[in-house]
């Protein structure tokens, strides 16, 4: 048995310019961090040669080309398995509809377990790569291609992205101070709403041509974030997260509405300076900064949400169990 622990991620800045259709022309870049929740995917044989999956829902059939899980199917499809094995997903959080690159995360840790169990050392670019093809390319979600890369790298990343089609993960590193000001500062709140981000996410690059101005300042701002981070200006970073969802809530309709802009406004009446709803908008979890200080207030204020307590996280997705007979 094989298990794989992979981690949610948390967008924080130039979520967009990860569109191929933008940065191959313009550049991108996009500040994301993987947290402490994780989706874990376990892999392992089974004495006959069914295939046997199990999620939300569990499926079991002769073969994998029977699967309805597509994000497994494709992985299994890619690494060469067929049949004879037993493959299970558990989540630390609602795995649809998050915002928390949820998508991702269960296909590079698919993956991940897929390669493991196949007794093949795999590297995270590999990874990362593989699962942007699945996603993109095989099945056609209209989505950026951060999320893969933050699941297979981990850590807080400074990602570029070049108009020859290269991608720069950069590790951010911070120091002990400015971490710590940063995991004390950020919260999470569930706002009780999921949707499925590839309806918001394909007005958004459908409208990439005429927005490109929009997403022209929102890397702006993600260059700018990087370099007051380093220099440890961390409030800047709530100002900064306000200043770019104010532009980011022009890409797409759907991004945001009536009940989160008001779930917004009074975290912000509270005392946080600025937020963000996380990944494609929309529901899934709101992300605030909060000045230190001011985190009691805001979660009094918005007490009728569920927090998600967390922390910024430093692993990508790795093998935690190994099990050979």
């Amino acid at each position: 048995m094989i298990i794989i622990q992979t981690p949610l991620r948390v967008s924080l800045f130039g979520g967009g310019t990860d569109f191929p259709s933008y940065y191959l022309e313009h550049g991108g870049c996009v500040l994301s961090s993987a947290i402490d929740k994780y989706i874990f995917v376990t892999i392992k044989n089974r004495f006959d040669d069914k295939l046997r999956v199990g999620y939300t829902r569990t499926e079991m059939v002769d073969d994998v080309d029977e699967l309805q899980h597509e994000l497994i199917r494709e992985a299994l499809r890619i690494t060469g398995i067929r049949n004879g094995v037993e493959i299970t997903t558990m989540g630390d959080i609602p795995s649809e509809g998050s915002g928390l690159g949820s998508s991702s995360t269960v296909t590079v840790g698919s993956l991940h377990a897929m390669y493991s169990y196949q007794r093949e050392l795999v590297l995270a670019n590999k990874l990362a790569e593989e699962a942007c093809k699945i996603e993109r390319d095989i099945l056609g979600s209209p989505i950026g291609i951060q999320d893969q890369y933050i699941a297979a790298y981990g850590g807080l990343r400074f990602m570029e992205f070049k108009t020859n089609g290269d991608i720069i993960p950069h590790t951010l590193t911070l120091s002990p101070k400015t971490q710590r000001q940063l995991n004390d500062n950020l919260l999470l709140f569930f706002t009780g709403m999921t949707r499925k981000a590839d309806r918001i996410l394909a007005e958004q690059k459908e409208n990439i041509v005429d927005r490109a101005y929009v997403l022209d300042e929102m890397k702006k701002i993600t260059y700018r974030v990087r370099n007051e981070l380093l220099e440890g200006n961390v409030d800047a970073i709530g100002h900064l997260l306000h200043e770019s969802w104010l532009l980011k809530k022009q890409l797409a309709s759907q991004i945001s509405n009536n009940t989160l802009d008001e779930m917004y406004e009074i975290a912000r009446e509270a005392g946080a300076i600025g937020g963000k709803i996380a990944g494609a908008g929309g529901g899934g979890f709101m992300l605030l900064y909060c000045k230190n200080g001011t985190q009691e207030d805001v979660r009094h204020a918005l007490n009728h949400l569920q927090e998600l307590p967390f922390k910024l996280g430093q692993d990508g997705s790795k093998v935690i169990f190994d099990y050979h007979r």
